[in-house]
């Protein structure tokens, strides 16, 4: 059965790879702008996260809002509480919200802040489903591709990652999002839980750059909460494309 679905941040890195997985199984799919678009595909609703008032009717006739849209923690919570707060007016849509794997346990902020969304979705009084991912291949690639300059790329010790492919776990979201609220669903993870200091080396190889690879002990809660694997999926669905496959340029490609 088609749904009638609303994406925030259908622009980012996973908006991009799901709108059209979703127009593919046949739901009518608006993405929400904050500035008027030409008409394509998918249909434009236009409002303003970040303003309370600035959703007027935007989640009206909606069955499902996916809820993307983040700042890397700058507003997201007020954001969220608006966005609750207008499907709350129009109707009670199934609100999905896609988070990241150990936002309770590592108190990074933005991971604070996350969990605190997470919450507000929970309270909302909406049917609701909490999916939470592993870190996304492009960002491992990115703390490398960071140091691009640098004549060492150094890693923290002792931490591992599991990353998964954007285009996996798009693929997860479409049968979520055509069924029935499922409240916490399964995590999402890649296939193989690597340290850091083998993705780096893997990173290195594939760019063609000859460079030794330093895993540094770094102090702190956060890091710890890493060291302790906390970022990683236990009983997750698990994707196939491996970190070397999208360096490969598998799945959403590389950097």
């Amino acid at each position: 059965m088609a749904k009638r679905i609303l994406i925030t941040g259908g622009t980012g890195r996973l908006g991009r790879v799901l709108v059209p997985r979703l127009l593919d199984a046949g739901h009518p799919v608006r993405v929400l702008t904050r500035r008027r678009r030409e008409h394509g595909p998918v249909g434009w609703a236009v409002g303003d996260l970040r303003a309370p008032g600035g959703l007027a009717d935007v989640t009206a006739a909606t069955d499902v809002v996916i809820h993307l849209a983040t700042t890397n923690g700058r507003g997201d919570l007020a954001a969220t509480g608006n966005l609750v707060e207008e499907a709350k007016r129009t109707g009670t849509p199934h609100l999905v919200y896609v988070s990241i794997v150990g936002v309770e346990d590592i108190p990074l902020g933005y991971y604070r802040t996350k969990l605190a969304c997470e919450r507000l979705v929970e309270r909302s009084g909406l049917p609701w489903t909490i999916v939470r991912a592993t870190q996304f291949h492009e960002l491992i690639a990115a703390i490398f591709h960071a140091q691009r300059w640098s004549p060492v790329t150094l890693v923290p010790s002792g931490v591992r990652f599991q990353p998964v492919d954007v285009t996996e776990v798009a693929a997860t979201l479409v049968p979520i999002v055509s069924g029935a609220p499922a409240n916490r669903a399964p995590d999402i993870g890649g296939p193989e839980v690597r340290d850091a200091a083998g993705l780096a080396r893997d990173y290195l190889r594939a760019k063609g750059r000859r460079r030794p690879v330093s895993a540094i002990p770094l102090p702190g809660k956060i890091m710890r909460g890493f060291r302790e694997g906390h970022n990683l999926a236990d009983t997750a669905v698990m994707g196939r494309i491996t970190f070397a496959d999208f360096l490969a340029g598998a799945g959403s490609g590389a950097l």
